[in-house]
């Protein structure tokens, strides 16, 4: 297939909308207020030469009842997108379900693949543009998040394979919806690009084999393992990525430190290598940056590292600068990252890094000097 991306770089937008610690729903689309200033966000992004977006529909949010579902808010995305020339790609799952569900409630699977249905029909109806979906965001971090750690719905310990397994089932579920009523839709799956590390106690093959946690929901999708599920490699179209600097820790200790000034790092090209040879699909970085003054020497690396692979011949189709806004602490909403393309202040408004973007213009024209050969 061709690359199907109006922009090679793009912007995502923060749309988690689960239930955090303290058992409050976290959205932060509205948090971020980028639901009433799309407009003014899309504009921003245009004028950086960035025409392509993750966006996420926040389940919790649009299933008003069982069954029931209005779209109404996400129209207003996808109007403001079509008159601004804006490209749209959709999670259906940013980490949030309805309140009364959670993977492995017996009806997780059907609501999932109701939801998929009513919104492939809701955009045929009012999008001009090919359907970009992502079904499930994160599947692995999400079975960790809220099956090992407790951080989200179920709040379960020892339990990750189990989520893993429960949302891989309603992703094969929701994709081949989603086909049934477009069988045009770009199909993206995102998974985090991990690298774990030897901490001097561990056998090799037990280290081996916690790298390859990371590619379990993948595997079970394509149909590598769990065959029961339904899986097969032409569920999806696209892998990508999502990788930041905390991508890499020794296992049971602590993130190996960025920047590397004695390169104990994996690079980044290595990894990228790696996840193409395992499924042979176009690959991009779903979401990347950093924080502080981190985030321009952040940039320069990645830019650096998707180049070597674009050089090497693989499809590598963009790169994701996320977020866009900068976002809170999901367990204490008062805390932020500036981490953001703009930061935020206290009423909202959208305050550029500029040295951030400058870097992004340079990266920008990097890129198109080796795309244009």
């Amino acid at each position: 297939m061709q690359n199907p991306f109006s922009s090679f770089f793009m912007g995502g937008f923060e749309c988690a909308d689960h239930i955090n610690r303290s058992g409050e729903r976290v959205n932060l689309l509205e948090i971020t207020q980028h639901h009433l200033k799309v407009e003014e966000d899309y504009k921003l992004l245009i004028d950086m030469g960035i025409t392509s977006v993750r966006e996420g529909i926040c389940w919790s949010a649009v299933e008003v009842s069982p069954g029931k579902f209005d779209f109404s808010e996400v129209l207003n995305r996808i109007k403001i997108a079509d008159k601004l020339g804006i490209q749209q790609i959709w999670d259906m799952i940013h980490f949030g379900y309805p309140d009364d569900l959670f993977p492995t409630h017996p009806k997780f699977c059907d609501r999932f693949t109701q939801l998929c249905t009513e919104f492939v029909k809701f955009y045929k109806q009012n999008s001009t543009q090919n359907l970009l979906i992502v079904p499930i965001n994160e599947i692995s971090f999400l079975s960790w998040f809220s099956g090992d750690a407790r951080g989200t719905v179920p709040f379960l310990e020892r339990s990750g394979w189990d989520i893993k397994y429960h949302l891989c089932k309603a992703a094969v579920l929701g994709i081949k919806a989603i086909k049934q009523e477009d069988s045009s839709a770009t199909i993206i799956l995102v998974e985090p690009l991990v690298k774990v590390h030897q901490n001097g106690l561990l056998s090799e093959e037990k280290l081996f084999k916690i790298n390859e946690y990371q590619f379990e929901a993948a595997d079970m999708i394509s149909g590598r393992i769990c065959p029961e599920l339904g899986g097969n490699p032409n569920l999806f179209d696209i892998l990508g990525v999502n990788y930041y600097w905390n991508c890499q820790w020794i296992e049971g200790g602590e993130t190996v430190y960025w920047p590397d000034a004695i390169k104990a790092r994996v690079p980044l090209r290595k990894l990228l290598f790696g996840a193409f040879l395992r499924y042979e699909k176009p690959l991009f970085i779903s979401e990347t940056g950093h924080f502080g003054e981190g985030r321009v020497e952040w940039l320069q690396e990645i830019g650096e590292e998707c180049r070597s692979v674009i050089n090497a011949g693989i499809p590598f189709w963009g790169v994701c600068i996320y977020p866009v806004t900068d976002r809170p602490n999901w367990d204490n909403l008062l805390e932020y990252s500036n981490c953001g393309i703009f930061d935020l202040d206290k009423e909202g408004n959208r305050i550029p890094h500029a040295e951030y973007i400058e870097e992004l213009k340079t990266q920008q024209l990097n890129f198109n000097n080796i795309l244009i050969k």
